[in-house]
């Protein structure tokens, strides 16, 4: 675990009773506008670093400051340094230390600390007032809360809203109005229509009284507005499941967001979202990123419902954007898959007790927080009884017994799905798990039907990574789509339960000097985030495909040599799927595609 240390004597400071403790700010300093901004710097799961900022935004010099905050239940302060950290109960209140209370105008000053649970800062105050800047007045109380927000009169760009007052012991002299935390209007009266609203789209609105002092008081309770119209597509036809992997790490580098899914026009075309992924890890399910996962602030541009992220708002990250996603578009479903290459190895633990992995993924699912965004849980095990990253010797009935636990916890009203091997091989990896009996637990097996072969074998041959079917001098019979899905089958997983997948990006080699598939090579080809490895929406134009081999496509370009699938070759295997009786299909992953969504567009339109 990351815990950060001091050396210097006396800045970690003990835990003691608030009483006693916190002192208010004098007069003159409460009158000084100052604002207090805070910051997870660093998260490890069970515990994280967290900073809070001051800054005086005011004209004159504060001598001290005091913050104070409430955790949810289950987070706490466990050390802190430069400043003086108290807690009553779930309040919590951090006074300056002697050499940094004083700040100028303009000034900063941070203080950092460690903390246990999960939890995020909510009801912050500076020196007694708002942390937003707002000021206090000594003798003269802030205004309360107004009652939440009604809305009426919703049209395709605008909304009426009204509230009940707020009460003040001065008298309350207007209303902030603040859409998605950020203020539209300033009013008198207790009612505002808001103008200029796009249609079709979520807002959130909640209301703030300022009394004659210009003291703010607490933010109301939210409501939500969709306005009418917008061109939302309607969701996909038949009964085919049409499934994406949203990775949580697109957000960075390559700057793919949820909000993406609905630029591209994909939302509309698809049926179910597998948000990859979750850890597994000491036998449990547990947070794979918490700051993409429900930390990070999206702004305006960046969300769903056109609506910027606040500091203290309940839940944040590409969890609320799949949130904001599933209300725009109530069909999609909307899976948490656990494991993937990376975290396979906790699986071994894992299955060593499925009751209690069972329990903990539950329970991580269903957390509060976020329990609506979710729909049920996959299980991206590679490869269980078998080789992946590392490997694993559970035994050939681990698997079932893993899945027949989740479903008992799961229960009925929830979607219990897997990924697996597409190895067709005689004594591969299908033969190595009871994947037949694992198959009455789940609702479908993704069957990783992609990266048969590639540039991790530097030297070649040069090989197709997605073939539907064999062709001669297929470099391993056996390594198909086709053979995969026969092998299942064959052991009597039902063929509704098993999805064809796609992958959204090519595998290639350099050093080539053969168009046909079987040439040598020299290593990897050159790609973006990955050597050996570029995504479909680059290839289409830098290396266009060139001939067509076992229903997919390759390319020949220089001495580069890639293979990968066009809205033509998912046609086909769509196709294919339709007549072999399979549930569907699904694909890695959605930033790989391009900004109008062309392959889910062939994806969608070959199961129809």
């Amino acid at each position: 675990m990351r815990f950060r240390q001091r050396a210097t004597a006396g800045l970690a400071t003990l835990l003691l009773p608030l009483a006693g403790l916190v002192g208010l700010a004098s007069p003159a300093q409460a009158a000084t506008t100052a604002t207090a901004t805070y910051a997870k710097t660093q998260d490890w799961g069970t515990g994280f670093e967290g900073k809070w900022t001051v800054k005086n935004t005011g004209t004159t010099a504060i001598s001290s400051w005091t913050i104070e905050w409430d955790f949810p239940s289950g987070t706490s302060v466990t050390s802190a340094w430069d400043a003086d950290v108290t807690s009553s109960g779930t309040h919590w209140t951090a006074k300056n230390k002697s050499y940094n209370g004083a700040l100028a105008a303009g000034a900063s000053v941070s203080f950092g600390f460690n903390g246990a649970g999960t939890g995020s800062p909510s009801n912050c105050k500076l020196n007694g007032g708002s942390c937003d800047g707002d000021t206090t007045v000594p003798g003269d109380s802030a205004p309360s809360a107004p009652g939440t927000p009604t809305a009426s009169g919703i049209t395709d760009t605008s909304v009426q809203l009204s509230w009940s007052a707020a009460t003040d012991d001065k008298g309350v002299k207007n209303y902030d109005v603040l859409r998605g935390g950020t203020k539209v209007a300033t009013v008198t009266t207790t009612s505002y229509t808001d103008t200029g609203l796009t249609a079709g789209t979520d807002y959130s609105y909640t209301v703030q009284a300022r009394d004659t002092a210009d003291q703010t008081g607490p933010v109301s309770g939210a409501v939500s507005v969709h306005t009418t119209g917008g061109t939302t597509t309607p969701p996909p036809t038949g009964d085919k499941v049409r499934l994406g992997y949203f990775t949580e790490w697109g957000i960075y580098g390559r700057n793919y967001n949820v909000k993406n899914l609905v630029t591209s026009g994909s939302a509309a075309k698809i049926t179910h979202i597998n948000y990859a992924f979750g850890n597994v890890t000491n036998g449990q399910c547990a947070i794979g990123d918490s700051y993409a996962d429900y930390d990070k602030a999206f702004t305006a541009d960046q969300a769903v419902s056109g609506v910027a992220d606040t500091w203290d708002q309940p839940l944040r990250g590409n969890f609320n954007q799949l949130r904001e996603l599933k209300a725009k578009y109530p069909n999609i479903k909307v899976l948490w898959s656990f494991g993937g290459w990376t975290w396979s190895g906790g699986f071994a633990q894992a299955a060593a007790n499925p009751t209690a992995f069972a329990n903990s993924c539950y329970n991580l699912v269903e957390d509060p927080r976020w329990a609506d965004v979710f729909d049920g849980i996959d299980i991206d095990w590679e490869y269980p009884n078998a080789c992946g990253l590392s490997c694993d010797s559970s035994g050939a009935a681990a698997y079932k017994n893993l899945m027949q636990a989740l479903r008992a916890k799961f229960g009925s009203n929830n979607l219990v799905t897997a990924a697996t091997t597409a190895d067709g091989t005689s004594g591969g990896k299908i033969d190595a798990a009871d994947y037949a009996g694992a198959s009455a637990y789940v609702d479908w097996y993704n069957v990783m039907s992609y990266d048969f072969f590639g540039a991790f074998n530097a030297q070649g041959p040069t090989a197709p990574h997605s073939p539907l079917t064999s062709y001669s001098g297929i470099p391993t019979p056996g390594f198909t789509t086709a053979d995969a899905i026969a092998k299942f089958k064959a052991k009597g997983v039902p063929a509704s339960k098993l999805l064809i997948g796609i992958g959204f990006y090519g595998r290639g080699w350099t050093g080539v000097t053969q168009a046909a598939p079987g040439g040598t090579a020299t290593g990897p080809a050159a790609g973006t985030y990955e050597q050996g490895i570029e995504d479909y929406k680059v290839l289409k134009t830098s290396c266009p495909s060139t001939g067509l081999v076992a229903g997919t496509a390759y390319a020949f370009c220089g001495n580069n040599w890639w293979s990968y699938d066009t809205p033509a070759t998912i046609g086909t295997k769509m196709a294919w799927a339709k007549s072999q009786g399979l549930g569907g299909a699904f694909f890695w992953e959605f930033s790989g595609d391009t900004s109008n969504g062309e392959l889910v567009s062939a994806l969608n339109s070959g199961l129809s």
